[in-house]
């Protein structure tokens, strides 16, 4: 009876090891995809033309730090967050999704930084 309990532990244990293998480097590529579509679209952007990519970058600024506004400040009592405002917010949250993603997996995976 020890046996097959012991057996069983290894095989969950190699299981599970090789699936966080697995999902380490299918993270990884996915990183390296998309930093690679970020600079994809950037150098496009900017070949098309350097002054509606910087303007832009600087709207999508505008809209990112509105959102972060929105996020971290404190709602006013019996409203929540309506039109622009939470249209912000989620694109804030997305984006510092996207930024934490790529600082955790991109660096270490691929080989251009």
């Amino acid at each position: 009876m020890g046996v097959r309990k012991a057996v069983k532990g290894v095989g969950d244990f190699l299981v599970e090891t090789v699936g966080e293998a697995v999902a380490d480097v299918v993270l990884s590529v996915l990183a390296c995809v998309l930093l690679g579509l970020l600079a994809l679209i950037a150098h496009l952007a900017w070949s098309f033309s350097p002054r509606a990519t910087l303007a832009g970058a600087g709207v999508l600024s505008l809209a990112l730090a509105h959102g972060a506004w929105v996020t971290f400040r404190d709602p006013a009592k019996g409203r929540g967050r309506r039109g622009l405002a939470a249209v912000t917010s989620v694109g804030f949250v997305l984006t510092a999704a996207t930024a934490a993603f790529l600082v955790l997996y991109a660096p270490g995976s691929c080989g251009c930084l």
